[in-house]
């Protein structure tokens, strides 16, 4: 599906899989794993990651050079809004005026949740200026709305706790975010396995965002791979369209019409 491509800002993409560099054993094993995906998008967590802040340290940049992927720097770690803004200009001035950024703001360091009003806060001045602002935010369409009506390119709504698991836990708020956004939705945190991704792309968003689902599968290298086949399946069922739920009724698959019939 080469030709089923998606935009968020100016930039057009193939993969709709975007993954995270965090909780790898180390830099190969990271680079292994994002090739595996298949990913264009791939987020840095810009107060854990060294991409060139302390000189002479390793760099992520050597593994997954910025000519290959579309680095997404993230505010992972910020709790207030003053904050993730001075991060993210930081990450401007260190990838060479770079505007493609993902903003979260959490609310408390247990449950990683997000402080929507901080949130808002940070989105209206990164918008202002200039940044293209993908954020992670509540699965509340009303939140969503507002995050767009400032001019984020995208919502991140979270499918369940970061780093938990668990799944979509709220389905039906998450397709009432889809069916009346006019920028991307991308499901952020909460996927634990390939079908979690699969039921996201089948509800409709446009793309899942992982990183401990598939940096702390017993194979991570292997999980990415089942990743990227997930979404690329989920988006052609949705594309595809389901067959319609019956309940309490069922329909054979072969036809009933034209029948040999006892005594014919």
């Amino acid at each position: 599906m080469s030709s089923d491509t998606w935009q968020v800002g100016s930039r057009t993409f193939s993969s709709r899989l975007l993954v995270g560099t965090g909780k790898y054993r180390d830099f190969d094993e990271t680079r292994d794993a994002i090739e595996a995906s298949g990913a264009e998008i791939i987020t840095v967590a810009i107060r854990r990651t060294n991409i060139g802040q302390e000189p002479g340290q390793p760099s992520l940049l050597d593994v997954l050079p910025p000519d290959r992927y579309t680095l997404l720097p993230n505010t992972a770690g910020c709790y207030t809004a003053d904050d993730a803004v001075r991060t993210l200009r930081l990450a401007r001035e260190l990838l060479d005026g770079h505007n493609l950024v993902k903003l979260e703001v959490l609310g408390d360091a247990e449950t990683l949740f997000p402080d929507m009003p901080q949130t808002l806060a940070a989105a209206e001045t990164l918008v202002k200026d200039g940044f293209d602002v993908m954020v992670y935010c509540s699965d509340d369409p009303i939140q969503a709305r507002r995050l767009e009506e400032i001019g984020c390119v995208a919502v991140m709504p979270l499918a369940s706790l970061i780093g938990s698991g668990m799944g979509i836990l709220n389905p039906w708020n998450l397709r009432l975010i889809i069916d009346n956004a006019r920028v991307p939705v991308i499901v952020d945190a909460g996927v634990g396995t390939a079908s979690d991704a699969a039921i996201a792309m089948e509800l409709g968003c446009d793309g899942v965002l992982m990183n401990t689902a598939i940096a702390k599968a017993q194979q991570p290298v292997l999980m990415a791979s089942a990743m990227r086949k997930a979404v690329e399946a989920g988006r052609e069922a949705c594309l595809a369209g389901r067959m319609p739920r019956k309940l309490y009724s069922a329909a054979p698959s072969s036809p009933t019409s034209g029948l040999i019939t006892p005594g014919s």
